[in-house]
């Protein structure tokens, strides 16, 4: 693929190999002089080479991005947002990065440029998800779609094989919701299909050669493609699901995502039998839903809730906040079946 970039979205998208050497370009186009730089704590060292890369431009980092959003994790940064007059945000990593610049422009409308280094897709969507009191909620907001987002494909070279695979399922999620959404069109089905296709053929070779660049480049671009997915259409059971087991059982996020996906693609098959044609077409198979689970086994993903933290006592509470704030599915949501949903997915079998 050759580099380019893209300022018809609300994002101005910026791909390529090096491309991290045009951040101070881009953080002059927005007239950013004090930029705060935020990352995880895994990632500081990233964090810090952004900030000699940025120079005097760079006013300070906050390394402590957090899975879900915590707001009080947001409360601490807020107070470094005040105490440095902070004009610009500068996130690297993931969706915990890239979910705390956002909550931080959420509450102060400061721009953000996004550099992802993960197949999360976060940063092409005007979605946030917060976290408080062992409850996740999600808003929708343009003031929250990064301003610039960077794709480096050199960056993703060093993410271990393990995340690469859960981290590109979880932007398949995306894609795949997309094609049975209630506001679906033409154009987000071609999205969706397009960015399955790169993922499903980019992870496994990942799995096998990390250092692949080809692949790479394919994967970060269908992530991109699927999280553009997500941000124009609405999401539904698989992904409601899924924040509720981060949220209120603290599970890793794109691990969930992928042991889940198998199971409420099947939820919802019957109901739309012409998005299963077009996933299982674009993962190269012919039924949907066990595509998508083999293709987690292809990425030696772990395919059992349990092996993630889940209790089997959680899974009646889950059932329960899964239908609490009724919501769009394809599929009516009927407590018992999604009961059933989840055992299926914390044992790890395949899905019906």
């Amino acid at each position: 693929m050759e580099s380019f970039k893209d300022s018809a979205l609300a994002a101005r998208i910026v791909f390529g190999t090096d491309t991290i050497r045009q951040l101070p370009d881009e953080l002059a186009r927005l007239a950013g002089k004090r930029a705060l730089i935020i990352s995880t704590p895994q990632q500081r060292d990233q964090a810090e080479q952004v900030q000699v890369l940025l120079g005097d431009s760079a006013a300070a980092i906050f390394s402590g991005a957090a899975m879900h959003t915590p707001v009080e994790v947001t409360a601490k940064a807020m107070r470094i947002v005040e105490d440095r007059q902070i004009d610009c945000l500068v996130a690297i990593g993931g969706g915990s990065t890239t979910g705390l610049s956002k909550a931080i422009a959420y509450r102060t409308d400061l721009p953000q440029i996004v550099i992802a280094t993960t197949y999360a897709g976060s940063e092409m969507t005007p979605i946030l998800g917060q976290t408080e009191g062992g409850v996740k909620t999600t808003l929708r907001d343009q003031k929250v779609v990064p301003e610039v987002v960077i794709y480096d494909v050199r960056l993703t070279l060093t993410l271990p094989p393990d995340l690469s695979g859960t981290s590109g399922i979880n932007a398949i999620a995306h894609a795949v919701e997309a094609l049975y959404a209630e506001n679906k069109s033409p154009e987000t089905s071609s999205m969706a299909v397009e960015g399955i296709e790169k993922l499903a053929r980019a992870l496994p070779v990942i799995a096998r050669n990390p250092q692949d660049l080809a692949a790479r480049t394919d994967a970060l671009s269908g992530a991109s493609l699927c999280g553009q997915c997500l941000g124009s259409v609405g999401m539904a059971l698989h992904h409601k699901l899924c924040h509720t087991l981060g949220g209120s059982f603290d599970l890793p996020h794109a691990e969930t995502h992928t042991a889940v996906l198998p199971h409420t693609t099947a939820y919802n098959a019957e109901a739309d039998p012409l998005a299963m044609q077009h996933i299982a077409r674009a993962l190269g198979g012919e039924a949907a839903p066990m595509d998508l689970y083999e293709l987690g086994h292809a990425v030696n993903a772990k395919m059992a809730l349990r092996d993630l933290g889940l209790h089997e006592s959680d899974l009646d509470r889950a059932a329960d906040l899964a239908v609490q704030k009724p919501y769009w599915n394809p599929r009516p949501l009927e407590r018992d079946a999604i009961r059933e949903l989840l055992e299926g997915a914390w044992t790890g079998k395949p899905p019906l």
